[in-house]
């Protein structure tokens, strides 16, 4: 009897590709199209519309010659994504919905849709691979990057625990994106030479002020500049730190313009300020929701746009291999990345009552409270926390 893979058709190339290979395979396949989202405020293109995803995975679906569905969690997505996005936001955090798109809707509330259609396992057009072996505690899944280093999608599934990726399935983990693509022409599916999806997860390509004015309101302020150079200021890029330099030295904090609310704006942010005039581009190295002030400096090198260390605190902390988590006083070298397409970096982690201490060889650039930090031991992705 065939295993029933239920595989999440979007609409575009990736997930209709998984599918066909599936059914090559010789599983016996269901498309299963979800929507997350009604709403078009602050939508910048209809490209990925709706209708437009829905037309495509069904045509997909009828070209490979499998049932397609649909359903609505566009409810769940509200409250589990959408909210949480809010929240962070005005909290002067930036966070990553499609983080919490896979751990809290994809491989949570599709799942349990797709078990409903008698579902054994679940698929999905991610670059990422899963492996399993039997331990003495059962069997242990092994959370691998796609071979397309490019393409790689492991870090937006690293919030994923061990049942949700005893479901998962990612045919395309050993392909590259050109490859895919060749295939889906030579089968003829409509969607060969479809763009790939931008923006939010579901959402789409978004102005985010706009988006966000949705609930958070927008609140002049001050844009202070904070020079590269000249004084001695303390280490880091907190609020705290800079604060405490504008404050110790008056001369330093010159305000040079104003911001529509600190909420909006993101460290190692360039656009969007609107200055000019200055030698070198400004971008942004802290903000402080609290006072509603934007610190920014001159130069993509400014020194307070780099940081050796993070901190993700013990609440933020998630094991994908539970049987590899440190205990506080442990230690133990990694590789670690703080964003989707960085370069693995080497890292060493050391584990404390307050949570995972992230220490990197080199300093990294832009180091964003809301988003994730992830460490891998070899190839696999091992665990993962939101920046503190």
């Amino acid at each position: 009897m065939k295993q029933r893979v239920v595989v999440g058709l979007s609409g575009g190339v990736d997930s209709g590709v998984a599918a066909w290979l599936l059914k090559q395979q010789g599983y016996e396949v269901i498309g299963l199209f979800m929507r997350n989202w009604h709403d078009t405020t602050g939508l910048i293109s209809a490209e990925c519309s709706y209708e437009d995803d829905v037309l495509f995975a069904e045509m997909v679906a009828k070209k490979i010659g499998i049932p397609f569905h649909q359903v609505d969690l566009s409810e769940q997505y509200r409250t589990r994504v959408v909210d949480y996005l809010f929240r962070e936001y005005a909290a002067g955090r930036t966070p990553n919905p499609d983080v919490l798109c896979n751990r809290e809707i994809k491989f949570d509330a599709f799942v349990e849709e797709a078990l409903k259609l008698g579902a054994e396992k679940v698929a999905t057009g991610h670059y990422a691979r899963v492996t399993m072996f039997n331990s003495d505690q059962g069997p242990v899944f092994r959370l691998l990057g796609g071979l397309d280093k490019n393409k790689d999608q492991s870090y937006f599934l690293c919030q994923l625990n061990q049942k949700q990726l005893s479901y998962a399935m990612f045919p395309l983990g050993d392909l590259t994106k050109p490859e895919v693509r060749e295939i889906a022409r030579e089968q003829n599916l409509a969607n060969a030479e479809r763009k790939d999806s931008q923006g939010i997860c579901f959402v789409g390509k978004v102005d985010l002020p706009v988006f966000l004015q949705q609930k958070l309101a927008s609140k002049k302020g001050q844009i202070i500049e904070v020079p590269k150079n000249g004084y001695s200021m303390p280490t880091g890029n907190t609020i705290s730190d800079l604060s405490e330099a504008v404050e110790f030295y008056p001369e330093m904090g010159k305000v040079i313009g104003e911001h529509q609310g600190a909420h909006f704006y993101t460290i190692g942010q360039r656009k969007g300020l609107n200055i000019g005039g200055k030698e070198e581009p400004l971008f942004i190295l802290a903000t402080d929701v609290i006072n509603n002030i934007i610190y920014v400096g001159q130069g993509q090198n400014h020194p307070l746009l780099f940081k050796k260390a993070l901190l993700v605190k013990q609440n933020e902390v998630h094991w994908i291999r539970p049987d590899l988590a440190l205990k506080p006083g442990d230690q133990r070298d990694c590789f670690a990345r703080i964003r989707y397409r960085q370069e693995l970096q080497k890292a060493h982690l050391i584990c404390q009552p307050d949570g995972i201490h992230l220490i990197f060889d080199e300093p990294q650039r832009a180091v964003v409270a809301g988003q994730f930090a992830v460490w891998h031991y070899g190839e696999e992705l091992i665990g993962s926390g939101s920046i503190g």
